[in-house]
């Protein structure tokens, strides 16, 4: 469904790069727009504005060199229009599927189901620190999976804020608040909307919603249990031993109401039939007639139209509340990469993933996982997918590359505090709450909890391959 430029604008500017040294002038952009990208904070600039500099950069300078497609691979079947270079670049369906499913779950959270669900489970530990690490890293997978990283680390991590301060143990804020940021890129490998570089990748490599989800979940379990045990363990989480403790943080948590966010009942009952439409749609989109024809991004649209029925006289509400720069910013990376893939850049960068792959299949797959992973953590994960995406196509990959890939540039990002969008979140809200966290210390505690996930992953693709699952 993603393969429009990676097919008609590759085939018809095959072999029009220039030499070298024109590779390397590009080469040289693309790793000036990463850098950037990873010291976005620093430079006080939007992720939107750093590609989008890079974007015009990019294009004058396939202008001046004549990379670019001309003629019929520019013009849509059928019409005698060109459209402009940059137009069939961008990866529109990526773009429908992170708009839409991005305003339908503003929509239905406004119901309060997201809120609701966190409290019950707080309420559920009985103020039980061991089985409140249990229950929201538990949740956290759940919402990473069903909404974002971002929006789950948001949720989460405010209302275990509050939670601890009322129980008393603001002291385990910093590990709760840490956990829970590893676990957002745990549950972010369990479908293949729950984040961006699953929805590059998985699209590429033309991989169901079930079967993405049949492959990722064992693991997604299994490395939940190990990084809330390595939790417990490293950070000395314990429960409560005495009948008087409980009586005390029953007494506490009892004050939390669920209901306080509900403002309609009967919104909050619609909203979660529909989230459960929408998860059973999108899971079934390849096999629906008419449907099937049109892609998860008309169903994530379509749905977030629905939802959006009920606020219809303040849906500009809702539309404010999209984040307009990230969709801006795939825009802008799309163009980038497009015109790197016309200056040989890709597959520049091909050759040197074609000898990781030389090293077998095992060998290969082994090393593009971490080095995915190592990658991921330095940089945006975004760009690092779309570019790896675009080598794999044309590499003519065994399947589980695929995957090695999927899960090194998901789960690099609990390596550092810059290594995804939910680890700068969960950073954020300790600073928040005046809690001291520098880029070592993260790196520190954080290592033993990536390396575990790294090497699970790496034993689990090993043995889904083997016994025929990917």
């Amino acid at each position: 469904m993603l393969s429009f430029h990676a097919t008609s604008l590759a085939n018809a500017s095959a072999g029009s790069a220039g030499g070298s040294h024109v590779k390397f002038i590009f080469l040289g952009v693309l790793i000036a727009m990463i850098a950037a990208l990873a010291l976005e904070e620093k430079i006080h600039a939007k992720k939107s504005m750093i590609t989008g500099f890079f974007a015009v950069i990019a294009l004058l300078l396939g202008a001046m060199f004549d990379i670019l497609p001309k003629g019929a691979a520019l013009t849509l079947p059928g019409s005698n229009h060109a459209l402009p270079v940059y137009i069939p670049a961008i990866e529109w369906e990526v773009i429908a599927i992170i708009l839409g499913s991005s305003l339908f779950i503003d929509v239905v959270s406004r119901s309060g189901i997201f809120t609701w669900t966190a409290i019950k489970l707080t309420k559920v530990s009985g103020g039980d620190p061991r089985k409140l690490l249990i229950y929201y890293s538990v949740l956290t997978v759940v919402f990473s999976a069903v909404l974002n990283n971002v929006t789950a680390m948001i949720i989460v991590g405010s209302l275990t804020a509050v939670s601890l301060s009322k129980l008393e143990r603001k002291d385990l804020l910093l590990p709760f608040l840490l956990t829970e940021g590893f676990m957002t890129n745990i549950g972010g490998l369990l479908t293949l909307i729950s984040s961006v570089p699953n929805i590059i990748l998985g699209s590429m490599a033309g991989i169901s919603f079930i079967k993405f989800f049949v492959v990722a979940a064992p693991y997604v379990i299994v490395a939940t249990a190990a990084t809330i045990w390595l939790a417990t363990r490293l950070f000395g989480i314990k429960g409560l031993t005495t009948d008087d403790e409980r009586a005390a943080a029953k007494e506490l948590v009892a004050s939390f109401d669920e209901n306080d966010g509900i403002a309609s009942q009967s919104f909050f009952t619609l909203s979660w039939f529909l989230l459960g439409a929408f998860i059973c749609v999108i899971a079934t989109t390849e096999w629906l007639p008419y449907i099937r024809q049109l892609g998860m991004g008309y169903v994530a649209m379509g749905f977030a139209i629905i939802a959006l029925l009920r606020y219809k006289h303040e849906v500009d509400k809702n539309y404010a509340a999209i984040d307009w720069d990230l969709l801006a910013f795939f825009a802008y990376l799309f163009v980038v990469i497009n015109v790197m893939e016309h200056a040989g850049v890709l597959a520049l960068i091909g050759d040197g993933i074609k000898q990781l792959l030389a090293l077998g299949q095992i060998g290969g797959g082994v090393a593009l996982l971490w080095s995915s992973a190592a990658a991921s953590s330095l940089t945006d994960n975004v760009p690092l997918a779309a570019v790896m995406g675009n080598i794999l196509t044309t590499a003519g990959p065994h399947n589980s590359d695929w995957w090695f890939t999927i899960f090194g540039t998901n789960l690099g990002g609990n390596f550092t505090p810059i290594g995804s969008a939910s680890t700068v979140v969960a950073v954020s809200i300790i600073h928040r709450n005046d809690l001291k966290l520098n880029f070592g210390t993260f790196v520190i505690k954080a290592l033993p909890f990536a390396i575990a996930q790294l090497i699970l992953a790496t034993g689990y693709v090993i043995l889904a391959d083997a016994i025929g699952l990917i």
